[in-house]
């Protein structure tokens, strides 16, 4: 795959997806904004703005996918995001729907396209 059409893909996948990506993120371990932001950005590449980031978040906290302990670290205080069940549940259906479609796909003649 040519690597532009791989570095578009990816940046409309993260832009368009934002909420599934955290959340993939956020499985693995609680991690709070900036490392999340950073995380993005290192690995996809792409430069993950606060506007879109923090409301994100908060939506996903208000749907009770997230939750989200104030921690000290250092003398500072940073929000710390975790997953929830119901976010799992979330992130389960989703994994669930992309391999359906991903089987389609693989039968689903090119002509029809």
């Amino acid at each position: 795959m040519p690597e532009n059409y791989r570095k578009e893909i990816v940046q409309r996948i993260i832009t368009n997806m934002l909420d599934i990506q955290l959340l993939r993120m956020l499985q693995h371990q609680p991690l709070w904004g900036y490392r999340i932001k950073k995380n993005v950005e290192t690995d996809f590449h792409i430069k993950l703005r606060h506007g879109a980031l923090y409301p994100t978040l908060k939506n996903l906290e208000q749907k009770e996918f997230l939750t989200s302990q104030k921690e000290q670290k250092g003398g500072r205080s940073r929000k710390v995001y975790s997953i929830t069940e119901k976010g799992l549940e979330y992130l389960s259906s989703y994994y669930s729907i992309i391999n359906e479609h991903t089987e389609l796909a693989w039968w689903y003649p090119l002509a029809h396209l």
